[in-house]
This record gives structure tokens, sequence and C-alpha cells, in this order.
């Protein structure tokens, strides 16, 4: 697990593929290493990013009590790459309650020049403190359990070997919501499925960051296979997760123009609403 304020300690795929470490010369900046297994295509997926810098503002913020991120907004300048990566971060105001920060993530390209990946904007705060008071119409998902769902294996293999993201979760889809991999997609922009990692690690705020994005492209319940880049992601998150299995929804209600909005809502095993999420994201492009 990470402690605020240094270096964090990797005890899972999860952990270490976020880790961060804060430069002796700059406290604001941090040294990161994105991994090979966290890929979707040639890129790091979307989802992992916002979490590493997520993990940075973590430590940011902590010393002002404000450990756990409410709302953070990506956009994403370029595609990521396995490699080192530094994460500059810049608290603008710190208030009794919550922080809002800002950070970049760069990487250098071939002639070692720097190219900024992804740029936060963050209110960060303490999700032990927020009330218990909830009044809501939402509703957590309607699917079979874990065991009656279906492993991500039944992707498409071309996909599959491209996705070494899903290596590193346990990830059972609704059967309702696959027909794609068999190419007979519902048409709905609909899929959800039953998250966790593979290695048991139990889910806290920094994995909500990375649930939202977890799923397959909800592209693929209208037939569009490929890959379907992120422009910009937004997080709100509700509630520290109780161990155990999240339920995860991803829905788009209009494609048009190559664009389409993901809405994410991610449910912890109490049966509480702990994320949600919004995305632009481009379609993939007609082959």
């Amino acid at each position: 697990m990470s402690e605020p304020g240094g270096a964090c300690v990797a005890t899972s795929e999860l952990d270490a593929g976020i880790r961060v470490e804060r430069s002796a010369e700059d406290p604001t900046a941090f040294a990161a290493e994105l991994g090979e297994g966290w890929q979707i295509g040639a890129g790091v997926n979307g989802g992992m990013l916002l979490a590493v810098v997520g993990n940075a503002l973590r430590h940011a913020c902590a010393a002002d009590g404000h450990p756990d991120p409410l709302a953070i907004s990506a956009y994403y300048l370029s595609a990521s790459r396995p490699g080192p990566a530094r994460v500059r971060t810049e608290v603008l105001r710190a208030g009794r309650t919550m922080s809002t920060a800002q950070a970049s993530l760069v990487q250098e390209d071939p002639d070692g020049r720097p190219v900024e990946r992804l740029r936060v904007l963050a209110t960060y705060g303490d999700l032990d403190a927020l009330p218990d008071d909830v009044r809501t119409s939402a509703m957590p998902p309607q699917m079979p359990p874990p065991e009656q769902c279906l492993g991500t294996d039944l992707a498409p293999p071309d996909f599959l070997e491209r996705a070494s993201l899903l290596e590193r979760l346990d990830l059972r889809l609704d059967p309702s919501c696959v027909g794609w991999a068999v190419g007979q997609p519902s048409g709905r922009g609909l899929l959800q499925g039953w998250l966790r990692m593979a290695d048991g690690r139990e889910p806290d705020p920094l994995m909500l960051l990375l649930a939202v994005d977890a799923l397959p492209p909800v592209t693929f319940d209208l037939g569009m296979l490929g890959w379907t880049p992120t422009l910009e992601l937004s997080v709100h998150l509700r509630a520290r997760p109780a161990p155990g299995w999240l339920a995860v929804t991803h829905r788009t209600r209009n494609f048009a123009g190559g664009l389409l909005e993901e809405d994410a809502e991610v449910w912890d095993s109490a049966g509480r609403l702990v994320a949600q999420s919004r995305q632009l994201a481009r379609a993939p492009r007609p082959t």
C-alpha cells in the first residue's frame, strides 16, 4: 500500500503499477514507471494513468489532511507508452476540508524531448469524513452473480493480444452484454460486469480511478471493435469502497460525429454507489 508523503511500498501489481517516488530536489515532482502490463493496444490504459497521477496528488495533498480524490478530471494529450514518466503537481488551494490541485504527466520522446501525456485538475478531501446521509434514486445494476458471468477470455483474440491490462484484472461480464464477442452486438450501448484485481488486492479510491475505465469499450456493444481513445475523463468518488467485488456499468446514449460519451458507475459489495464517471471518447476508425 502507498504511504502519503513518500514512495509507495508495493504489495500488489496495482500498487507496483501506480508507485511514485518524490524527487529529493523538487518535492512537487514524482517519478513513476509505466508498466507494460497495463496496456490497451500500444498505449497505457487511461484509467491506470489517472490512478498514477491520482497517487502523486494523494501524496501532494496528504499533508493538509486530504488524502482522497473526490473529483478528478483529466485531459489526454498524447498516447502514453510503457517506461519512465514524471508527474509534476501543484496544490492550488488547501482549505479546511478540501484541497484543489493540478498535475501533469510527462514522458520523453525518442529524441529526449518532454511530451505531456496527461493534465489533471482535482479536488481532494477525506472520504471517511463525509456525512453518512444518502438520498438517491440510483440503483445497482441487475445482473447474475460473478460465478454466472463470463470472463474476458471471450473477447476477440486479436483484442486480447493487445490488451495486457486484462491479465491484471478478474473481470466477469454480464452474459446479456457480450453478444459482440460472437458478432451479435445488442446495439444498446451497454456493458456491465463484476471487477476485482486478479491478485486479490481489495478496492480503494485509487483502484476506483482504474475501475471506471477498466471494461472493454462500450462501442463493442455498438458493433465497433477497436481502440477507443479517451479525450477527457471526469470521475466523482462518493465513498470508500468495501472489500470484495465491484459492480461496474458502462453505457453510452449518443454516438455522433465520431465521438461518444461513456458514463460509468461503480458499486461496491455493500451496495453503495462509490464512483461515477463520464468520458468523451473517439470511436474506432473504420478499417
